[in-house]
Formats: structure tokens, sequence, C-alpha cells
């Protein structure tokens, strides 16, 4: 049974990287109003940019989220590949991004980034110690 061997930690990431999956494929919609563009390399995108990289990010992360959960070795390299750009991402928006005054805005970016960079390195990182369960 691949939930016992996926176990509580890969099972918990896929389905949130699933609901950031249908979160980036609804970017487009703009349902939280007009700062809901998807960021891109540090950079909040809006009009066809986001129509595009929304969705397109939403896609890799249903079919990442789906190798994790069957425990398929495509998902090993998307896991990498996704911690990558993790952190590059939040690296370049801390940079060129918009930023807020006030304290309440640096305690979520704080939360936000290590939440973040432990779901996508965490995942890499037991996808990789299940590397031979993966099939």
């Amino acid at each position: 049974m691949a939930s016992a061997r996926r176990g509580p930690a890969l099972t918990t990431f896929a389905i949130l990287l699933g609901m950031v999956a249908v979160s980036n494929l609804l970017k487009p919609l703009q349902l939280g109003g007009a700062r809901t563009g998807f960021v891109f390399f540090g950079q909040r995108t809006s009009g066809t940019a986001n129509a595009i990289l929304g969705p397109l990010f939403g896609i890799y992360l249903l079919v990442y989220a789906a190798g994790i959960w069957r425990l398929r070795r495509f998902a090993l390299p998307m896991a990498y590949a996704y911690a990558a750009y993790v952190v590059v991402n939040l690296i370049a928006f801390t940079v060129r991004g918009e930023h807020e005054p006030g304290a309440g805005y640096v305690i979520f970016s704080v939360v936000y980034a290590l939440v973040a960079v432990g779901v996508s390195s965490g995942t890499a990182l037991l996808l990789t110690r299940r590397k031979a369960a993966l099939a």
C-alpha cells in the first residue's frame, strides 16, 4: 500500500502542494483582488504573464503532488527543481518585491519563508530517503 510507504509527512506535503497547485491555477481569476498575481522570480505577474505562468506552475505542482502521492520516481527531480525555485523566488522577492511597513509583514514573511523552504526542501529530502521505494 502506497500510503504506508509514503508516510504521514509525504502525505501531508502532497496535499499541501496540491492545494498550492489549485491556488496557482486560479491566479488568473484574481479571486483575492489585484494583488493575487503569480510571483515569478520575485516579480508579481499580471495580465498575460499571470494567465500563463500561474496555470503552468499549477499543472507542474499537480503532476509533482501526484508523483509524491503515488511514489513515482519522476517526483524526485521535480522535488529538487521546485525546492531550488522556492529558495531563489523567496530571495528575489525579498530583493525586488513589494514591501509593506510594520512588524506584522516581517513576521508573516519569516514564517512564510520557513514553511515554504521547509515543505519544498523537506519533500526533496524525504523522497531522496525513499528513493528505493519510488516506482
